[in-house]
């Protein structure tokens, strides 16, 4: 079939147009959107970073949520003085049912359609073996971890699928941030590994539930990356003059940053990533890519 169709245009000058589902590349790749971000506080965060790259890359207006409200309105101010892009500030637990199903009906009742989900918002879990994990402590684990990514998909699906004269075609992205832990074993605590191996699970899941809507369902897998969260890390590894070390057992030698995850956000996010669904998107160094070995010498 392709043969015939290309045969028709053999000999002519002009080669027949190539189908486009988004616009350059090097434009506004998020335009007329309207996002919400949860995990938003930390100023060294993966939730900050992207809510940036979605406000320089043109959205309509974003959402920028945490549990902890303490630097959203800074984050706020510095959006809105440097992009100028309509931002509002919600504080709730994106766990809580009640309020993540609030942001998402605000975001409809204010602009009538809603694009982008990205649920960020986690915890690290218990730092210790996993016979001395309390129960209550690995339900809560899964609780903020998981319970958080679920209602993200519940209410974001329902409203992606909302039409109008504005966006007449169903659609959205769903991203979750999951964890190279979640891959595979020895990158976190047992509670932490197994929310993130479901957070995978449920974005591939929830992709082939909303089959039919254009509703797309990733998940970042992000290695070491200097946050918030892994702070203690990188501030004892300076102190001993070891941060070097961080992430020497990935072929790139060394740890990401938080920009570096937000950009596979915004790609995630846009129309670039039309035909990109229900993966699970390793942004580790190549950490996940290999069994245990010695960088750089034959296994």
């Amino acid at each position: 079939m392709a043969a015939n169709r290309l045969s028709q245009f053999a000999g002519h000058l002009e080669l027949p147009p190539i189908v486009q589902m988004a616009g350059s590349s090097v434009g506004k790749r998020l335009q007329g959107k309207v996002a919400i971000i949860t995990g938003c506080n930390s100023v060294l965060g993966i939730g900050r970073a992207t809510a940036h790259q979605f406000a320089c890359n043109g959205v309509r207006a974003l959402y920028i949520c945490d549990f902890d409200g303490s630097n959203l309105p800074q984050l706020q101010s510095e959006l809105k003085k440097s992009y100028g892009v309509e931002v509002h500030v919600q504080v709730f637990d994106a766990s809580n049912e009640e309020a993540v199903k609030l942001v998402v009906d605000t975001a409809i009742a204010n602009y009538g359609r809603l694009d982008v989900f990205f649920a960020n918002a986690g915890i690290l879990g218990a730092h210790m073996p996993v016979t001395d994990i309390p129960l209550d402590q690995f339900m809560w684990t899964i609780k903020v971890n998981v319970a958080s990514v679920f209602l993200a998909v519940k209410y974001a699906a329902q409203a992606m699928k909302k039409t109008s004269a504005d966006k007449p075609v169903s659609g959205g992205s769903i991203i979750a941030t999951a964890s190279t832990a979640g891959i595979r074993s020895g990158a976190g605590s047992t509670d932490y590994s197994a929310s993130k191996a479901a957070v995978i699970n449920m974005m591939q899941t929830s992709a082939f539930q909303l089959a039919g809507t254009n509703i797309r369902c990733n998940a970042i897998c992000p290695g070491i990356i200097e946050t918030g969260m892994t702070s203690v890390v990188y501030e004892s590894a300076r102190k001993r003059g070891t941060e070097g070390k961080i992430g020497q057992i990935n072929p790139l030698r060394r740890g990401g940053n938080a920009d570096e995850i937000a950009r596979v956000a915004l790609f995630l996010a846009s129309d670039e990533a039309s035909y990109v669904n229900a993966q699970f998107w390793a942004v580790d160094g190549g950490l996940s890519g290999s069994h245990p070995t010695v960088p750089g010498k034959m296994a």
